[in-house]
């Protein structure tokens, strides 16, 4: 169970308590769930009960027994707790999470680079227009991608000839002509450069990781600092997490295993492993979001975000033996997490139209 799954189960036992007439105070817009703080129980906590409290007329405690009485013995939690003043607390259940692991992995592992492709956007038809200039360009191919990926017809159409540059960021022209639809104008704050300007000082993939990174309304930095090869540089810290796990692979291969999630809970065990997790069940929605929005840059933060996740993983827990240890059903299944993770990260470049590299 993510957070987000949890979060939804308590509101879904708010709303009931409500229908029932067991609590009279409005329903949140979403509840909000947190890691326990050092020293407390549980997994999750909620103070929930102290938000209903006052409209609900009644104590925070009252609001959080009843409350506990619908959470209790959903799938995936194990036990709720009720401490201090009316803070409600979540163990989850282990062997319901790793079930959800593991068929979280398998949709991974069978959808591949396309793992989070959806039918959101199914039958409509856009057509997206843009200025002649290169974020603008390099903004709507990006956009063009993320919706065709939910299901959407899409035309993409510049005011005026293209530039010839915008072919070495793979921009080409649209085949076929324009679908039938109302034209939606795609027009970022520019970036005060030419194409060909900034491929013969970052190459492509840089200068579509600094025009698609920052939201549109905002200047797009584009400094020789997107080229350095450390952990401030987000696209190397993507691209260096998309590379470690193919290092971790060949290695595992060295060692004549392969990933692969077994029955035990406690294989990918910790925090770490947890956060990642949660990332990756929540990748199909951040690229809905992204569509929807027309906004390439909230899928360069989530890349971010998956990239910062493995990478404290990994240090956590190495998916491959370390000294004289021999490969066991924990390395496994923390290789199928990394696994999983690269996936997310290659298929997430794709989109953005940037190439994810075996080796740095």
């Amino acid at each position: 169970m993510t957070p987000a799954d949890l979060s939804a189960t308590v509101l879904h036992a708010v709303r009931r308590a409500v229908d029932e007439h067991a609590l009279r105070a409005p329903v949140p817009a979403r509840v909000r769930v947190e890691r326990t703080r050092p020293g407390g129980r549980g997994d999750y906590a909620s103070a929930v009960a102290l938000q209903l409290a006052g409209p609900a007329a009644l104590t925070a405690r009252e609001v959080a027994e009843i409350l506990r009485e619908r959470v209790a013995g959903a799938p995936g939690i194990g036990r709720v707790e009720i401490t201090g003043p009316g803070f409600l607390n979540f163990t989850l259940d282990a062997t319901a999470d790793a079930a959800a692991h593991r068929a979280l992995m398998s949709r991974v592992r069978e959808q591949g680079l396309r793992y989070g492709h959806g039918d959101a956007l199914a039958g409509d038809l856009l057509q997206f227009s843009h200025p002649r200039e290169v974020r603008a360009a390099v903004t709507a191919h990006a956009v063009s991608g993320l919706t065709r990926a939910q299901g959407a017809r899409v035309a993409v159409t510049c005011d005026e000839a293209p530039d010839p540059d915008w072919a070495r960021l793979g921009i080409a022209a649209d085949a076929g002509g324009p679908p039938p639809a109302p034209r939606a104008e795609i027009r970022p704050v520019p970036a005060g450069a030419t194409a060909g300007e900034l491929l013969d000082r970052l190459g492509p993939d840089a200068t579509r990781w600094g025009l698609l990174r920052p939201a549109g309304h905002d200047r797009a930095p584009l400094g020789d600092d997107l080229l350095v090869q450390g952990e401030d540089n987000a696209l190397f810290l993507v691209r260096y997490a998309h590379a470690r796990v193919h290092a971790l692979t060949r290695g595992a291969a060295l060692l004549e295993f392969t990933g692969a999630l077994g029955q035990d809970p406690d294989d990918i065990p910790g925090a770490e492993a947890l956060a990642l997790l949660a990332l990756l069940a929540d990748h199909p929605a951040v690229l809905a979001a992204a569509a929807r929005h027309r906004a390439p840059d909230r899928l360069a933060r989530h890349l971010e975000a998956v990239a910062h996740a493995f990478l404290a993983f990994h240090d956590a827990a190495s998916p491959l033996p370390v000294g004289d240890e021999k490969p066991s059903a924990a390395h496994r299944s923390r290789l199928a997490l990394t696994e999983a993770a690269g996936t997310v990260l290659a298929g997430g470049l794709s989109l953005l139209g940037i190439s994810a590299p075996q080796h740095l």
